[in-house]
Formats: structure tokens, sequence, C-alpha cells
């Protein structure tokens, strides 16, 4: 994995909602979860409908996501477009409901 210079952003998060934010409020499915190690924002996929996490990174400019669900154990830097090696796993608060 490869260090960026926005690791200085990842912070240990409380995931904020039990699925992706935005596909929850409006009853769409997603694929896998994507976690903000900024603010703890849960988004979905870029294979999902929404691309929820992505737009968070737009609207947000937080550039660090974890895979979430389940936890993957790899974070992405959206600015560097490269893995990143992550200080620490943010455990799920699950069960997660799986939507595809």
């Amino acid at each position: 994995m490869t260090r960026c210079s926005h690791q200085n952003s990842v912070r240990s998060v409380k995931p904020q909602t039990m699925g992706c934010e935005e596909c929850l409020a409006i009853g769409q499915a997603w694929v896998h979860l994507r976690l903000c190690r900024e603010c703890g924002h849960v988004g979905c996929c870029d294979q999902s409908i929404g691309k929820h996490a992505t737009a968070h990174f737009r609207s947000t400019g937080h550039p660090i996501i974890e895979g979430y669900d389940p936890p993957e154990g790899w974070g992405w830097c959206y600015v560097d477009e490269t893995m990143i090696d992550l200080p620490d796993h943010t455990p799920q608060v699950g069960p997660i409901p799986q939507f595809y």
C-alpha cells in the first residue's frame, strides 16, 4: 500500500448510520459501503446506483474512505487515487442490512 499526502486527515470515527445514509433516506439499494475516515459518513460504493461515497467526497473534500461492509481493512484516497494503509480499522456497527 502507498502513503499519500492526505493520510493526516484520517480519524477514528463512529459510523453515522447503519447503511448508506442517502440510500436509506430514499429507499434505494446499494452494493458495498464506504466509510469516510474524516467524519463517519457512510455512503455506497461506485458499483451502486447512487455512488454516494464519491458524492460525499466531491461535496466535502474528505479524501479518505475505508471499505466498510463488511470491514474490509483497506483505505482509498480519492485525491491521489491510491490504496492506503490505515492506522486502524473501524469495527462494524451491525448487523447492517444487505441490499443488492
